[in-house]
């Protein structure tokens, strides 16, 4: 039976451009994988790995994923009880900080303990980074097999500072190394859009899709 991905749908778009690269990724990679994009929990809770993308404002998007009525809950229950994989994108990424600094500051996920903080910039570097940007590993993870070095797509203004460094596993520099990959245990987030990122992002993605956590 094929494994189920459950794309969480809390209206923060780009949520298509996800899923068709998700899909893309397992059929290349030869896996059999069912893919939705849904904010049904009963779905949710049932998913065997759970991604949550995000695009815009981190207030904004964690108002978005605390409106849907079980949502927070069901993706916990996955993640956090269930342990199975999940893998946060962007702004998905960043609310599993405890805390958001964008627009005054708001409550995160609390999932890895850290602060999302404005990014650094000057004359030559600005704020949003955006476009290709090299990845550099810092420790190994699975779902980075073979892509250090290897050129991401990026569009961020805000950055995941972790409070501690064994939850930091690659960088890109932006002016200095900023945080680009952080996970721990059963959690990986991406700071990069893989679903944008041609074959590097679809490579990443079936690491994803294939991993196991222990």
């Amino acid at each position: 039976m094929a494994e189920t991905l459950a794309i969480i749908d809390y209206g923060s778009g780009n949520l298509r451009s996800v899923e068709k690269a998700v899909e893309r990724a397992a059929r290349e990679a030869g896996l059999a994988r069912h893919v939705s994009v849904t904010d049904d929990p009963d779905v949710i809770c049932k998913a065997d790995r759970i991604i949550l993308p995000g695009v815009g404002a981190f207030a904004a998007c964690m108002a978005g994923l605390a409106a849907r009525d079980g949502v927070i809950e069901a993706v916990e229950h996955v993640a956090l009880i269930e342990g199975r994989p999940f893998l946060g994108i962007c702004v998905g990424m960043q609310l599993l900080a405890n805390r958001g600094l964008e627009f005054g500051g708001s409550e995160g996920l609390g999932w890895i303990p850290g602060e999302v903080v404005p990014l650094p910039h000057s004359e030559a570097f600005r704020a949003p980074h955006m476009g290709w940007n090299t990845v550099e590993t810092v420790e190994h993870h699975p779902v980075f097999d073979g892509l250090d070095g290897e050129v991401f797509y990026f569009a961020h203004s805000f950055y995941f500072e972790p409070e501690n460094n064994a939850h930091l596993f690659g960088v890109t520099h932006h002016g200095r190394p900023v945080p680009a990959l952080i996970g721990r245990d059963n959690l990986v987030g991406a700071q990069f859009h893989p679903e944008k990122s041609q074959k590097a992002g679809l490579a990443f993605l079936s690491a994803f899709l294939e991993w196991s956590p222990s």
